[in-house]
């Protein structure tokens, strides 16, 4: 059974652009190789912002060498960016964009959010790419919630949606460059939870609100990470409140890790020519 490691909460909080009030969870500068392949957590909300005519969120800024996930559970994200990809995504919807070799992209409120205003949630994901596929050509994968499998936990106790990876025979609809499953659960109060995941693979559970108890003694609570042990292949806790929670686990790459603002690398060689790129405008232009 895998064992508690330690409890992660947020650096500080920022805004991001004037659209995203976040919470830094985690970071690659802190917690980089208990939590690869993940890299980076910001969690903006829940908000309230009210009806407005402006543009708000964060405008053209590159990446290379990872991939940004946007997991929207209230409002409305458009993004647009220099591979061509682009789209608008709302409650229960995900964005996958995949920078690899580099993009140019911008972030905003849809429309229709800004529009009507309102409660405001999302969670950014930075996932790291291994040095083999840092190149490969950038990509962007809009999922809707439809689209995302949902499974009922056993003993009425919640149900899952396979984001990426796959629980019970179901697949998720995201595509990854190595093992990972990115579940986002609901939990019913005052049950036990207990999931098979792979051994030796890094697991995090970010509780978004309620609370679980893990080990009958740590309780973790709203916007806090339980990073686990390696060791073992079942999770178990309890929840002690409904509760919404995101597991994260993944295959650890074991890889350098070099970053430098929106670009993390391998060596610092490379971050100097992803600069150099971006400079030379080899990042391309978003086309609307």
């Amino acid at each position: 059974m895998k064992q508690l490691a330690f409890i992660k909460r947020s650096n500080g909080s920022h805004w991001v652009g004037d659209g995203f009030p976040v919470k830094s969870i985690f970071s690659y500068i802190d917690i980089a190789e208990e939590m690869s392949p993940f890299l980076l957590m910001d969690y903006a909300g829940p908000t309230n912002f009210p009806p407005t005519a402006r543009k708000l969120g964060v405008g053209q800024h590159p990446h290379r060498g990872f991939e940004t996930v946007t997991i929207v559970y209230e409002g409305g994200v458009s993004h647009y960016d220099s591979s061509g990809g682009g789209g608008t995504i709302g409650r229960g919807d995900v964005q996958w964009m995949t920078a690899a070799s580099g993009l140019i992209h911008e972030e905003y409120h849809s429309p229709d959010f800004a529009a009507k205003g309102g409660a405001f949630e999302m969670v950014q994901l930075w996932v790291n790419l291994p040095a083999r596929d840092k190149m490969a050509a950038p990509g962007y994968q809009g999922i809707t919630s439809d689209q995302i499998p949902e499974v009922a936990l056993p003993d009425n106790s919640g149900k899952v949606r396979i984001i990426a990876g796959d629980y019970e025979g179901k697949q998720g609809p995201a595509r990854t460059f190595t093992p990972m499953n990115v579940w986002d659960l609901r939990l019913t109060a005052h049950h036990r939870v207990a999931i098979d995941l792979p051994e030796n693979h890094t697991t995090a559970l970010f509780v978004l609100r309620g609370a679980i108890r893990i080990g009958g003694e740590h309780t973790v609570r709203t916007a806090e990470l339980a990073v686990m042990e390696r060791t073992g292949s079942q999770m178990v806790f309890d929840a002690e409140e409904d509760t919404t929670l995101l597991l994260l686990n993944g295959a650890p790459l074991n890889e350098p890790i070099v970053g430098h603002g929106p670009f993390v690398m391998n060596t610092r060689e490379e971050i100097a020519q992803a600069i150099n790129d971006f400079n030379s405008g080899r990042f391309g232009q978003i086309g609307h």
